[in-house]
């Protein structure tokens, strides 16, 4: 296990990337990381979305909320390939920002609304209001698990469905100075290996599917670290030197914990009860 000498400062990783999102350097950045970009900020690939897409079983009647939406692309795409309705939440302004743009350039502002909210805190929805919800790569910034699979089940429809990935789940040894690096973005949430399964079971869902996503974590943050640095200057530029490096000691921890399967990915498909 190799060792990390670097000081845990926090890193402004989506500060960084949102703020500057419609940048043609962002643009190639994730063109050259996941081969289609469909504005990505995270692990997720076009192939791995589809398998959710299929998880959620939605039609054209049906409404998804995505919480933690990021620039909103992923969750267009949702809506284009399904036809359903979408309502994206984040708690980045500029995310929302660009998500609500990117709805109204592509002709689905219809189908689309966008809102800046903090999903760590109860959902100001409905009980029912929706037939899916879909969370990647973020429920490990929700910082009381019960208490957002609660929630999520609160504003499920009978038979509705929970689709989410939890890249933080520890299954091997981590040093504190790792754990620093790769929580350096933001809060995060580590949890052991069956807490999800068991606090689904807890608050009324019934466990559906769930997939090891772990090599995609690992190859993807490879990729974005490589990414980047090819472009290095511009990146540097933008972001200034001490966040261009937070960035990429980021991934590259980020890449050897999957790699070594010391932190792992997990996607999870739930469904309420009728």
């Amino acid at each position: 296990m190799t060792s990390v000498s670097h000081d845990r400062s926090k890193v402004d990783h989506y500060g960084a990337t949102y703020g500057q999102f419609a940048a043609e350097v962002y643009a190639l950045v994730r063109a050259q990381a996941f081969g289609e970009d469909i504005g990505q900020t995270g692990w997720l690939t076009v192939d791995e979305q589809d398998l959710f897409i299929s998880w959620l079983g939605l039609d054209r009647q049906r409404a998804l909320l995505d919480v933690a939406c990021g620039s909103g692309r992923p969750t267009l795409r949702v809506a284009r390939v399904i036809g359903c309705r979408v309502h994206g939440v984040d708690i980045h302004a500029d995310a929302v920002k660009a998500a609500r743009t990117q709805a109204q350039q592509t002709g689905l502002g219809d189908r689309a609304v966008f809102d800046q909210l903090d999903a760590g805190q109860p959902l100001p929805f409905p009980d029912g209001a929706f037939d899916a919800v879909m969370c990647v790569d973020a429920i490990n910034h929700l910082p009381d698990r019960s208490r957002t699979l609660a929630e999520w089940r609160r504003i499920l429809s009978p038979r509705g469905r929970l689709v989410f990935t939890d890249p933080i789940v520890v299954t091997g040894p981590l040093s504190n100075e790792e754990i620093a690096v790769r929580s350096s973005i933001g809060f995060f949430l580590f949890v052991p290996p069956g807490l999800d399964e068991a606090l689904l079971e807890r608050v009324g869902f019934e466990l559906m599917a769930k997939a090891d996503r772990t090599e995609n974590m690992a190859r993807m943050a490879e990729r974005w670290r490589a990414a980047r640095e090819q472009q290095a200057d511009e990146l540097r530029r933008i972001e200034g030197d001490e966040t261009f490096e937070g960035q990429q000691r980021f991934f590259e921890v980020a890449a050897r914990l999957a790699n070594e399967r010391r932190l792992s990915r997990f996607a999870f498909c739930a469904q309420c009860p009728s």
